[in-house]
């Protein structure tokens, strides 16, 4: 088990941030007038979109008369209009259970997760996108199998779906394939999967250094301000590995919050090392732009 620096500020003491993650806008949607209101439009996922818009309204026996065939044609743009909707519905299982429950009272949810042996990848591929999109906790063990696959698009759908999924047992499985998954999209997944308990936990006792670096980059990736203390710590720790300090630099820039300020420009200032210093100024340059630049609501 990889230990993080005895007596390092590798995680915060104030309160946990339970809000859903800000920065993963295009794969798990925080904000919509609608379902799937940033999907491309088919007749499909059109269908799809107003038996979901009537489930959330409470409409009684709400049917969703297509084949796991013609889902499994369209992944992306049914998926998308699914993900809108589970962020339309809200964090309680109720609206999460209205989402699912067309597919389900039909046998579109078996048929989806039987086509994740399927043995053409085309199929295993979308239905890994669709089972994620449906949050079907019960398809995490076969996804998580499907990160081995040797087929790229397989591969890569299935670390979209683990993401999408989220839950303990998909950050788990995201973590347990981490040498198989590239650090940048590892950290993008494990953004959108991992609850605030779960980032703790990771933070705390990280299993590797690339663990402690996506995880790092997950933090930033989230817009987390109460992360700003402990990614400042890591950045000044030289107990901590190089990659993960840097990590923690752009994580602080990604935040973007002016409390970081001060502690980046004195690594500016007196890091030794350049690589550190050189992603602190970075980090002050990018924190510097995004507050003459406020976001977008």
């Amino acid at each position: 088990m990889y230990q993080p620096p005895p007596g390092s500020t590798a995680h915060p003491t104030t309160t946990l941030n339970t809000r859903p993650p800000a920065e993963i806008d295009l794969q798990r949607p925080t904000k919509r007038s609608g379902a799937g209101s940033r999907a491309p439009r088919s007749r499909l996922a059109a269908q799809v979109e107003r038996v979901l818009n009537a489930a959330l309204a409470g409409e009684p026996h709400v049917a969703l008369n297509v084949t796991s065939s013609e889902l499994l044609g369209e992944p992306y743009r049914v998926g998308s209009v699914i993900v809108a909707a589970l962020a339309q519905a809200g964090p309680g299982l109720t609206g999460q259970w209205r989402i699912t429950e067309p597919f389900r009272r039909t046998g579109l949810s078996d048929e989806l997760l039987n086509s994740l042996v399927s043995p053409n990848p085309l199929t295993r591929a979308s239905a890994a996108r669709l089972c994620g999109a449906l949050r079907l906790t019960e398809a995490v063990s076969w996804i998580e199998d499907l990160v081995q696959d040797a087929n790229p698009q397989v591969h890569e759908s299935a670390i979209r779906a683990l993401g999408l999924l989220g839950g303990r047992r998909a950050v788990e499985a995201l973590m347990a394939s981490a040498d198989r998954i590239p650090t940048h999209r590892l950290a993008i997944a494990l953004a959108m999967a991992a609850s605030d308990l779960d980032i703790e936990a990771l933070m705390r006792q990280p299993a590797s250094e690339k663990a402690a670096v996506v995880t790092v980059l997950a933090c930033g990736l989230r817009r987390d301000a109460l992360r700003v203390p402990p990614l400042l710590g890591i950045a000044h720790d030289r107990r901590w590995p190089k990659a993960v300090r840097i990590a923690a630099c752009k994580s602080l820039g990604m935040i973007g919050d002016l409390a970081a300020s001060d502690g980046l420009r004195t690594l500016v200032e007196r890091e030794p090392d350049a690589e550190v210093k050189k992603a602190a100024l970075q980090a002050q340059n990018r924190l510097h732009h995004s507050v003459a630049e406020p976001r977008p609501e």
